[in-house]
């Protein structure tokens, strides 16, 4: 699956090129970067690039693209692993990350949409496709998802970020707990579907995600996660960026209220769905063997598949250096392995290896200076002060102080309250702050204890704050105090629960006390010799600069489209004009901004308003009035075809003259994956008489994808039965077709659905 786009990267490096010139405002181009993965750095002229991989995958030849753009166009050697399954390249200078994105796009690899107000990179459950625990190997349904939000209209334009996780199985490895939304594979009485929550996060107010399906159809999950960006879009607020994720909705409506509004979206984006088709997905009830290893493994370990094995390689802090990269993709080829994982613990593993590979790998990945993972180094850190805007103490070299001690405790390492490193779902998570105690700035860790993401657990419990010079004393000491208290078998997390947070914080209470004494030994952060501070460096970028008015409603319009295309061809006739009449009232607001009117909430008003605009929205405003009163007449007397040849062409050609004059009166403006991209065509016939069943099915499939939701297209057959075969099998996909016997050939008309298979 390549998600690679070369003429996205011409653009983007047009607009380098126009910022680079002082022809396009820093605020501007920050947005325009961060939805190319580009993100900004504490270092002035330097910029890191995250590189999308869905569930972690990645294969030897990308791996070789990654170690060229960080040998190629950083200042610095090292690639780094997030806890998003992505990597991430730093100091690379802004002239360069064009080059940099091209070199990865020749293996498949994007940057689009690792960053900025949108569906970020779609995490999964390490060991999905090899695991004897899973339902499925949820990998097939994940990257149709993944096909489908990326460069999504809908999802450009978000109020904040979008975080989305899929597990196989119930024990739910990739957290969904902590996401936007989660995707869990169940079995239910040996019926097989998904559980989906929504609402979860980390960061400013920790929060539990909760359930709003507990049992979903394979057929609706794509029209369920929809519903849910749909909401986030709809209903997020733009304003307050510290209150736009979706798990303040949850808070907004309360449960119940957003279980209704998420209903409402659903029943929605059902109807719009129907017509799609997808692959069948394979279930099985999956092992129940209690001993088999959960989440990223920490050994190599046996797969379901007989025979291969999950070889983990541990990676100090998530980084590795152009050498090892190179290293690590000669031994994958030498031993002909095909797939390598990014893991949210930031390591990676080599998956399908042969048991008598195993020993001749471990030789290898010593030689490049690398190993399995060993007991003590279960260390997740963020770039904290070495590279993040946000960081407020140095957490990376906090991590590497610490350690997880004999009991291979889980420790998350963050360097400000937004968490990147998950604290709250580690054995013991801590993110820096700065306290004032007698008069100067102290460096602290805010701690929390017994944390696990999965289904069987919990968010952690909120512990103490402790200087940050004290933390290595204070992780020892819950080390100890659970190696000795806690009973056979019993986990970290349930040892937490059990001992209580208030004994704990009295377990730990010395460290938090700070006499005028002690001021001079705690003073500075790890790594550092001078005074502590916490720099000024402006808003991080994670959210993108302030929501574009335009840009977003032109996201909502495409979305309007898509479903006013899949009703019209249903036959729904209000639900289909319903939309044309959004499409109105979306474009209008744009409109009405760009032309420097404050925006009205009625179509009417809109209409009338614009009416005393610049005249180009004037004659946009009159037209659109005739598109919409012909529109009313369709609730009654509804055709498809007359609907999508007198209204619905119209509209879209309608928006994309609205797009033009907006773009031309600010011309910092970029609204084009929001644009029909395709040609609605009224009329096309393809001469398909030379293939028989089932090539002329294959022939007119293929045919179909070169034209847009709505587009009419007549198929000449070879024979009446595979005029009655084809016909058939395009109703199956979706499409509205008819046997069409009115000509001296043999035909089958066809209007195009909009969503169809993996388009």
């Amino acid at each position: 699956m390549s998600l690679a786009d070369f003429a996205e990267i011409d653009r983007y490096e047009e607009s380098v090129n126009a910022f680079l010139n002082d022809e396009m405002d820093a605020a501007r181009f920050m947005a325009y970067r961060l939805q190319h993965g580009c993100y900004g750095q504490r270092q002035d002229g330097v910029h890191m690039l995250r590189i999308k991989l869905p569930a972690g995958n990645i294969n030897a030849d990308q791996i070789e693209a990654v170690a060229d753009v960080l040998e190629n166009h950083s200042q610095h050697d090292l690639a780094h692993i997030s806890t998003r399954q992505d990597f991430q390249i730093h100091y690379i200078p802004l002239k360069d990350t064009p080059a940099a994105m091209r070199r990865l796009a020749e293996s498949g690899l994007t940057t689009r949409e690792a960053c900025g107000n949108t569906v970020r990179n779609i995490t999964a459950c390490p060991l999905a496709g090899v695991c004897a625990h899973e339902h499925t190997d949820i990998n097939p349904v994940l990257n149709t998802a993944v096909e489908r939000f990326l460069r999504h209209p809908l999802t450009q334009h978000l109020p904040r970020k979008f975080k989305i996780s899929f597990s196989g199985c119930e024990t739910d490895c990739a957290q969904g707990m902590i996401h936007d939304l989660g995707v869990i594979a169940v079995n239910r009485d040996g019926k097989f579907g998904f559980k989906i929550l929504a609402g979860g996060g980390l960061g400013h107010k920790p929060h539990e995600a909760i359930v709003v399906e507990e049992f979903l159809e394979e057929k609706h999950l794509l029209a369920s996660m929809e519903a849910l960006i749909s909401m986030h879009h709809k209903y997020s607020d733009r304003k307050r960026r510290a209150k736009a994720r979706i798990k303040f909705l949850v808070g907004t409506f309360g449960a119940e209220g957003f279980l209704e509004k998420y209903q409402e979206e659903f029943e929605r984006t059902k109807v719009a769905y129907a017509g799609r088709t997808t692959d069948p997905i394979e279930w099985k009830a999956g092992s129940s063997n209690s001993n088999m290893t959960t989440g990223a493994p920490r050994s190599v370990i046996e797969q379901k598949q007989t025979g291969f094995h999950v070889f983990p390689i541990s990676l100090t802090l998530g980084d590795m250096t152009v050498e090892q990269l190179r290293g690590v993709t000669n031994i994958m080829r030498n031993e002909e392995i095909n797939d390598a994982r990014a893991t949210q613990d930031q390591n990676l593993i080599l998956l399908n290896v042969p048991s008598d590979r195993i020993a001749s790998i471990r030789a290898a990945i010593a030689n490049i200076g690398l190993s399995e993972p060993k007991i003590g180094d279960d260390i997740v850190a963020c770039p904290g002060t070495s590279t993040c805007r946000l960081g407020i103490t140095s957490s990376r070299v906090a991590a590497d102080i610490v350690t997880g001690g004999k009991n291979d405790l889980r420790l998350r390492v963050s360097g400000c309250h937004n968490g990147c490193a998950q604290p709250e779902t580690g054995d013991i998570g801590i993110y820096g702050e700065g306290k004032r105690k007698h008069g100067k700035l102290i460096p602290h860790y805010q701690m929390y204890i017994g944390g696990d993401g999965r289904s069987t657990g919990g968010l952690a419990l909120k512990g103490p704050t402790i200087p940050s010079a004290r933390i290595n004393t204070a992780i020892q000491r819950l080390d100890d105090s659970y190696a000795n208290e806690a009973a056979a078998n019993e986990s970290f997390y349930d040892w937490t629960r059990r001992r209580g947070m208030d004994d704990i914080k009295k377990m730990l209470f010395d460290l938090t006390e700070i006499s005028e004494e002690d001021v001079p030994n705690i003073l500075a952060d790890h790594g550092e010799s001078a005074d502590f501070k916490v720099l000024q460096l402006g808003g991080g970028e994670c959210a993108g600069a302030s929501q574009d008015f335009v840009a977003s409603r032109f996201s909502e319009t495409a979305y309007e489209r898509d479903c006013r295309n899949s009703f019209a061809a249903q036959n729904l006739a209000d639900e289909a004009v319903e939309c044309i009449e959004q499409i109105g009232l979306m474009v209008g607001q744009s409109l009405q901004f760009v032309a420097g009117q404050k925006h009205d909430d009625e179509l009417n008003t809109v209409l009338k308003n614009l009416n005393e605009g610049p005249q180009i929205c004037a004659n946009l405003a009159k037209e659109f009035s005739i598109i919409a009163a012909q529109a009313q007449a369709f609730r009654t007397d509804f055709d498809t075809m007359k609907f999508n040849d007198e209204i619905a062409s119209k509209v879209d050609t309608w928006v994309r003259n609205a797009a033009e004059a907006c773009q031309n009166i600010d011309s910092q403006l970029d609204l084009t994956v929001s644009l029909v991209k395709k040609k609605i065509a009224s009329e096309v016939i393809v001469d398909i008489s030379d293939y028989t069943c089932p090539l002329h099915y294959i022939k007119a499939r293929n045919a179909l994808k070169e034209f847009a939701g709505g587009s009419r297209v007549s198929f000449i057959v070879d024979s009446q039965e595979s005029q009655q075969k084809l016909c058939n099998s395009l109703i199956a996909d979706g499409h509205q077709a008819v046997v069409d016997n009115n000509n001296d050939s043999l035909r089958v008309a066809v209007v195009k659905a909009t969503h169809v298979g993996g388009e």
